[in-house]
């Protein structure tokens, strides 16, 4: 019972985790993607490079922006596939077509949600990588347990 509880509560939690970033409006959601960007792989370039000059600094953020945010969305619901796949589990839920409807219903609610926050836009695309992250980490656990 407490396993239970505590994977529901973990999983609400995620799942709360991802409105909050979906929250963001556009420019501080990319603020945000720089400034992860700036952190890691500018220090990751500055010990091949010495001092990397501002605008290698922007270029190498403009180049890393993109795929990073795409990263993220995999990620994100890739971390919400193993947590509905362990949570349901609990429950004695074993079918993946359930977990995989969970998490693409979640994602579509998500990009919904991004219509109505300034600057951003629900996207089909991003639905669809948001599953594929779902369903690679639902079938990997679900490969791995039997």
């Amino acid at each position: 019972m407490i396993k239970k509880t505590i994977l529901t509560t973990i999983t609400i939690i995620w799942m709360i985790i991802i409105f909050l970033f979906s929250n963001q409006s556009a420019s501080i959601s990319s603020n945000n993607s720089h400034s992860i960007i700036k952190n890691t792989i500018v220090r990751v370039y500055k010990l091949f490079n010495s001092n990397p000059s501002e605008e290698e600094i922007s270029n190498i953020i403009k180049k890393y922006d993109y795929p990073i945010r795409k990263l993220a969305h995999f990620l994100e619901y890739f971390i919400l596939g193993l947590l509905i796949f362990l949570t349901l589990k609990t429950y004695k839920i074993n079918n993946i077509y359930i977990m995989i409807l969970i998490c693409f219903i979640y994602a579509c609610t998500d990009e919904f949600h991004q219509l109505f926050i300034i600057g951003r836009s629900g996207n089909f695309k991003d639905i669809l990588l948001d599953s594929t992250g779902s369903i690679c980490s639902i079938l990997f656990f679900n490969k791995k347990r039997k």
